[in-house]
């Protein structure tokens, strides 16, 4: 049995969210998966070492739109896909498996709009497979490779390690750099600790900020690593503590402390799915008021940061 699974959207923290029904699919029926998926996914730096997934398709620009439904159809046919689970409403989607050949086709309702992302995959999971399914998320890793990270970076028992997660997809989403610097000599001021910058490239002018403004080698930059070189390293760390970016759902997955901090995304739909994941929110709101356009970003106290820190550690 060869079985598809669409998740087309695009960032990595998603894909993450929706790795409790691809294990449970994979589950249910014997089998490795196969992900459609878009590459700023990284599902495969992701999955490369999880034996419930057998491949990863990546879509591109030239599979968009009506035009490109052809050459998508023409792909996914030569893999000759019995079943197919589509975790969206798109009836474009529907077609192309349909033109495929693909037997049996299970998706969202058709043009479904606003949901909580976790809630309604999981609720299409339980009702397709007819069992309940945990909503936490879990990434595998080769463990000699955890083992050599841990060797490579030192990352021994005596001192505390903290991923700090200073990336975001804009601005209004990032916390500032200010308070980071802040953070680190404040836990440092209690715990022996050494702190692990992840950020993307676009982030590098702030993490030479607080790399400059930190004495020694208590700072680690993680800017020009991979994501599938970063995760062993999150893996042996004791704490994430960051804006609600992909680092933070990795090291919830990888079974990390995660203490998210949320300013203009919705903090229930991405850090209800996870036990792992320790949500701060600005002043005033709650979980369920912080939303895109919330612009919470100076309504953040960093005491709280702090103390809640503290106690994870």
């Amino acid at each position: 049995m060869k079985i598809l699974i669409v998740q087309q959207r695009f960032g990595i923290g998603d894909m993450i969210i929706f790795t409790p029904y691809l294990h449970a699919i994979s589950q249910y029926h014997g089998v490795p998966v196969t992900i459609l998926a878009k590459k700023s996914s990284k599902a495969d730096e992701l999955f490369e070492d999880d034996n419930h997934i057998d491949e990863i398709i990546f879509l591109d620009k030239k599979q968009d739109g009506i035009k490109g439904m052809h050459s998508l159809c023409n792909k996914i046919k030569k893999y000759n896909f019995n079943k197919c689970y589509i975790f969206n409403s798109s009836l474009r989607y529907k077609i192309i498996m349909k033109l495929a050949g693909i037997e049996e086709i299970n998706q969202y309702p058709i043009f479904k709009s606003k949901d909580i992302i976790f809630q309604t995959a999981r609720d299409f999971t339980e009702k397709v497979l007819k069992r309940k399914i945990s909503t936490q998320s879990k990434l595998v890793i080769n463990k000699n490779l955890i083992s050599k990270v841990k060797i490579d970076y030192k990352m021994n028992n005596d001192i505390k390690h903290i991923i700090l997660g200073v990336s975001a997809s804009g601005e209004t989403k990032k916390w500032h750099k200010e308070s980071y610097i802040k953070l680190i000599r404040k836990i440092s001021e209690k715990n022996a600790c050494k702190f692990y910058i992840a950020a993307g490239q676009d982030d590098s002018f702030n993490v030479n900020s607080i790399l400059n403004s930190v004495s020694g080698d208590k700072c680690i930059s993680l800017v020009h690593l991979s994501i599938k070189e970063i995760m062993p390293i999150i893996k042996n760390a004791d704490l994430y503590v960051g804006n609600d970016t992909s680092f933070m759902h990795i090291s919830s997955a990888l079974g990390v402390k995660s203490l998210g901090i949320f300013m203009d995304t919705p903090a229930y739909s991405y850090s209800g799915y996870s036990k792992n994941i320790i949500p701060i929110v600005p002043e005033g709101e709650t979980l369920e008021s912080t939303t895109h356009d919330t612009l919470g970003k100076d309504k953040i106290s960093f005491d709280k940061v702090l103390k809640s820190s503290l106690l994870n550690l």
